[in-house]
């Protein structure tokens, strides 16, 4: 069985990804996605480095978005998108597309339909935004995160499955971050891309950081704005000075993964829908910047779900200064519950999806690809 995956948000696929190739071999993963992620960076995105570290062929889409896009060049990527997710499908010839949604995933979804491929496709936010809409009306299965989700697609076709997690998130494997004091540790994080607004503020604020925590900082590794370096070379002449220690990566990757976990008091990060599903099964308390552009205010309401719960503290980005970002981190860690010990990992949501895209291959598998 070939099965293509696709998507915006690789971290869901792989725990499903690990699962297929720790238990089923006879299913042969491909996958549709971005090699390079942000305009103007020339490094391979987070991505394509674990996709093809796993030995799973990796082809390159050219999808463009509508929302919000001005810029005439994006905009012709958009048919570009459609006519090379085609042309990847009739070349690949999968028997199953699953797709895990955001406006990559968009002309592989609807070339699969046209070629008559079953889909199955998997949300992982609480509101849908206008790509993964669009998909539902063409995908055969749709499988939703969160309850709240269910009344934003077709019934007949839709059903729960949970978030899958990362099982690196629940094993500690690694000593790499070791402090010599009572500071309270600090994970610094923005997705697999990083966010220099948010790595602008921590350059400036780094010696008060320092004073008040120890710091894992996932800076993200754009070719071009060079925040690794000036991170670095900040540190450096701070190091002496300050008692609270500084980890920098370009990204945290899951042997330490599983250690930032264990280890953090506090995070700083935006609030997409997996950073906020990983933060309430782990009971770690939060100070979110919610990215401001995207589609239905989706990352303000992960934040909300969060701070409801007394999990969180939003720091909206227009007031991503120094100060206010001190003043709300020292609230944040004085607010924090008792911390919890590590949850158990749950295999569910995977062994639901793959459930569902093996009953999609059986009972259309007579379709010619």
């Amino acid at each position: 069985m070939k099965l293509l995956i696709t998507g915006g948000h690789h971290s869901s696929a792989l725990p499903l990804i690990d699962y297929i190739q720790e238990n089923r071999s006879e299913i042969d993963l491909f996958w549709l996605g971005h090699k390079h992620s942000m305009r103007g960076n020339k490094n391979p995105t987070l991505e394509y480095k674990q996709i093809t570290s796993k030995d799973i062929p990796f082809y390159n889409l050219n999808a463009g978005k509508f929302y919000k896009t001005y810029d005439p060049k994006r905009l012709i990527k958009i048919p570009w998108g459609f006519l090379e997710a085609f042309y990847y499908l009739l070349k690949i010839r999968p028997h199953v597309v699953l797709s895990f949604g955001g406006y990559l995933a968009v002309p592989v979804v609807f070339a699969a339909w046209v070629l008559g491929i079953p889909t199955v496709t998997h949300e992982q936010t609480l509101v849908t935004g206008y790509a993964n809409k669009f998909i539902s009306f063409f995908a055969d299965k749709i499988l939703i995160s969160h309850e709240e989700s269910r009344n934003h697609f077709p019934k007949k076709k839709t059903e729960y499955s949970g978030l899958p997690l990362r099982k690196e998130l629940f094993q500690t494997k690694t000593k790499s971050f070791q402090f010599n004091n009572d500071l309270p540790v600090l994970y610094i994080t923005a997705g697999k891309t990083g966010s220099h607004i948010i790595n602008e503020t921590i350059k400036k604020s780094l010696e008060k950081l320092l004073q008040k925590f120890n710091v894992i900082h996932q800076c993200g590794d754009h070719s071009e704005l060079n925040d690794y370096k000036e991170l670095s070379s900040i540190y450096e002449r701070l190091k002496n000075q300050v008692p609270g220690k500084y980890y920098l990566r370009k990204f945290v990757l899951d042997d330490e993964i599983g250690e930032v976990f264990a280890n953090a008091d506090l995070f700083l990060s935006r609030s997409g829908a997996h950073i906020t599903v990983e933060l309430e099964t782990f009971q770690i308390p939060s100070v979110l910047i919610p990215i401001p552009w995207v589609s239905h205010n989706e990352q303000q309401k992960n934040a909300e779900m969060l701070a409801n719960k007394n999990l969180a503290k939003i720091l909206p980005e227009k007031e991503l200064v120094p100060a206010k970002l001190i003043e709300t981190l020292d609230q944040a860690i004085k607010d924090s519950p008792t911390k919890k010990e590590t949850p158990q990992y749950d295999n569910s949501p995977v062994e639901k999806i793959l459930s569902c895209v093996l009953e999609q291959y059986e009972e259309k598998k007579s379709r010619p690809f």
